[in-house]
């Protein structure tokens, strides 16, 4: 039987199916059309052609949740601007972090090496004197370098209970250090993480 792919509601249908010349199609029909739409958006080619990826990969792996009475030509063009507005604001987010680690990094370089171990020795300290839910969340993240979602499924507790005991540890510890950790607070971990809190 001869498959007329420009038809939109045979296309679907195939692709819901798996076949392999479907989606062949496809990529041939949109991929250029789709990289110029998504270097409009990035002003960037390689970022382009990466966002334009992403979307046939996504296309692939949930072709089966495609929809017969759908148009392809319309779910592809949002699925390349919500793929570049993820992407934009993941990299907004890692500057932001890359901002602050320049800060703490710049601040550790000023201290000498006396006050640093100090001052991770206080932090040690003030860990020891966490509450016990909050220092078991604490040392699951900082020391053994757990993501929030292992931990609520290690201890059989919620995002937001992670989240939340996360928050008051680190408020506490601050309060205790009374300031004098600044910036290097944040910098301290990714450098001692390796080391055993005891």
């Amino acid at each position: 039987m001869f498959n007329d792919f420009t038809n939109n509601k045979m296309l679907m249908n195939a692709l819901n199916k798996g076949n392999e010349k479907a989606y062949t199609f496809l990529v041939d029909e949109y991929h250029h059309k789709l990289c110029i739409y998504a270097e409009s958006l990035s002003k960037d080619r390689i970022k382009a052609e990466d966002i334009v990826q992403n979307v046939f990969l996504k296309i692939w792996e949930q072709r089966k949740k495609l929809k017969p009475g759908f148009s392809i030509k319309s779910y592809l063009y949002k699925s390349v601007y919500n793929e570049f507005i993820d992407q934009y604001r993941k990299n907004q987010s890692l500057l932001a972090l890359e901002k602050k680690y320049i800060e703490a990094l710049n601040a550790l370089v000023e201290e000498d090496n006396e006050t640093i171990e100090r001052l991770f020795i206080l932090v040690q300290k003030e860990i020891q004197n966490l509450p016990p839910k909050c220092k078991q969340v604490f040392l699951l993240s900082k020391q053994e370098g757990f993501t929030n979602i292992e931990i609520s499924e290690h201890l059989n507790i919620s995002i937001k209970t992670v989240e939340a005991r996360m928050t008051r540890a680190f408020s506490l510890i601050r309060e205790k250090a009374k300031g004098k950790l600044g910036n290097i607070f944040f910098f301290l971990f990714r450098f001692y993480r390796s080391k055993a809190i005891s």
